[in-house]
């Protein structure tokens, strides 16, 4: 597995990589109704482009497969952090908050901040992130 920049030709795979693990992992603690409304299927990939542009983002990639996204805005908020659904548990998620961390560290960010999923809130709160305030 190879870490490394975003590139917007990785956008297509991310947007599927989005949709499918979302509909995949995410549904065990969200309803049917939530997870359409989460990922419709229909991405702006104009908007997620700049905005990943905008952003420092990376992807891990295996064998030319995105297996898993992470990005994070200058001022420390961590925006988007997802792994292919087939590559869950893999220590991919770790390997790219771990690089995330690296940047804001010599960006001299001083905290991070996020809205996680319930289905994140656990890999988040063992890497000693701490939840404020609950979301609905």
């Amino acid at each position: 597995m190879e870490i490394r920049r975003y590139k917007s030709v990785d956008l297509r795979q991310i947007s599927r990589l989005f949709y499918e693990t979302v509909h995949a992992v995410n549904i065990k603690d969200y309803t049917k109704e939530q997870v359409n409304a989460w990922a419709t299927g229909r991405i702006d990939l104009k908007e997620w482009d700049a905005s990943f542009q905008r952003h420092i983002a990376y992807v891990v990639t295996e064998n030319d497969l995105v297996v898993g996204f992470g990005d994070i805005d200058r001022t420390g908020y961590l925006d988007k952090l997802f792994v292919h659904k087939d590559f869950q548990g893999t220590g991919i998620a770790t390997m790219l908050l771990e690089e995330i961390e690296r940047y804001a560290i010599t960006a001299g960010i001083m905290r991070i901040t996020s809205e996680v999923s319930l289905t994140a809130r656990p890999f988040f709160e063992k890497k000693g992130y701490i939840v404020k305030e609950e979301q609905k």
